[in-house]
């Protein structure tokens, strides 16, 4: 096994930090004091440099308005992606924004009216599902449970003429990195139906060794419509707190656009200092913290994919991107409902029901592995105990 140089397996205490996912687990589950399993952040430390340039940064104790638009900043995100995903990008597509789930919404608005009809892939991510219906717009999910059927899709395509693609890139929650040759077919689709592109790209940093993701970012220039990715360091390195986002939109008046509301319309120009430096700081110099974030990861994802055999009978197979397990518990023989409330009240513990992330989402669990192989190994004995339960009570 790689020798890791860096701690991951020190359990940090996150109560008393306003974490949504450990403070207010309450408000999802109903039920203060859980072990959660649940938002998708992570429950380690950000690398010493990221904390090293936050203290000075605190030192100097000047935090006023900030300028975004900067050569560090761009320079920084250019550097990664050539780096690590071999995509050249043009300084000029970089556009701050507060959050990636902002920059979808104000390019769903942009890219389509209300009423009209955005697709995305299911089942998946809620905040996909809320932002699309919070601005008025129908969705249309073409469920991916068993894979894609090209025909299938440009048939969905050609009878709901949606006006947005929205793409998870990988795909949350199930893990899925698309190919090349995946992304160059949802390219052909787009360009013959006339459809805008979105692609979430936040979490693809957090793959399996050996894996290479794709960025859209790469293939701007065999798109013939409206593109944009929207992503962020905040999944990658745990900075989701420190609030700084961007999003890389290749068309020069859909840029015009995007910044106009942002300065204009909502007041946001001005970029959050810390998050800023955090991200400039990530992508400049922890790459090695992060490829040995995701060496610990894949040993969760080991231990996952064991005890889930030898204790529950259940197949599992390890996702080729996220720091999310996918559970599907459908052969068990136990209903979710009597699972979750045996979880919740008895094991105290808060794993996600699938059904939240819409079609294809039954039946399952959505697991958070960033974390410590001690909160897993508790976790996951505490789902044991709540099946056993639930399986006793069923047979009496």
């Amino acid at each position: 096994m790689t020798k890791l140089n860096y701690d991951f397996k020190t359990v940090i205490d996150r109560y008393g930090t306003f974490s949504t996912q450990w403070d207010f687990v309450k408000d999802r589950f109903g039920k203060e004091g859980l072990l959660p399993f649940t938002i998708s952040d992570m429950d380690f430390k950000v690398p010493q440099g990221v904390s090293d340039t936050l203290i000075s940064a605190a030192q100097k104790g000047l935090f006023g308005y900030t300028r975004w638009n900067n050569a560090d900043f761009k320079n920084a995100i250019k550097k990664w992606f050539r780096n690590r995903y071999n995509a050249e990008i043009n300084e000029d597509f970089i556009v701050y924004s507060p959050s990636v789930i902002y920059s979808m919404a104000k390019l769903i608005n942009q890219y389509s009216e209300r009423g009209e009809k955005v697709i995305t892939f299911s089942p998946c991510y809620d905040a996909f599902i809320n932002t699309i219906y919070g601005n008025g717009r129908k969705l249309v999910q073409f469920n991916i449970e068993n894979g894609i059927d090209f025909n299938e899709l440009e048939k969905v395509f050609k009878e709901e003429s949606p006006s947005v693609f929205l793409l998870c890139n990988p795909h949350n929650p199930n893990g899925i990195v698309w190919s090349e040759d995946y992304i160059k077919k949802f390219i052909e689709l787009c360009n013959n139906y006339h459809v805008a592109i979105i692609s979430d790209e936040i979490h693809m940093d957090i793959v399996r060794q050996g894996i290479q993701a794709n960025t859209i970012a790469k293939f701007f220039k065999d798109i013939t419509g409206s593109c944009a990715v929207i992503t962020s360091a905040s999944k990658s390195f745990n900075i989701p707190g420190l609030g700084c986002s961007y999003a890389l939109i290749k068309e020069e008046k859909d840029r015009i656009d995007f910044l106009y509301n942002l300065k204009k319309k909502d007041a946001l120009s001005s970029v959050p200092y810390l998050g800023m430096l955090a991200t400039i700081e990530c992508y400049n110099n922890q790459a090695e913290w992060l490829d040995q974030l995701r060496t610990y990861i894949d040993g969760n994802f080991e231990y996952l994919q064991k005890f889930l055999k030898d204790k529950l009978n259940i197949d599992y197979k390890i996702p080729e991107a996220t720091y999310l397990g996918w559970i599907d518990i459908s052969n068990s023989g136990i209903e979710m409902d009597e699972l979750q409330y045996e979880m919740v009240e008895h094991q105290n513990v808060a794993i996600m029901d699938g059904k939240v992330y819409g079609n294809g989402g039954a039946n399952h669990l959505r697991f958070n592995l960033g974390a410590s192989e001690i909160k897993i190994q508790d976790g996951l004995d505490r789902l044991y105990k709540a099946f056993a339960v639930v399986q006793s009570n069923n047979e009496v």
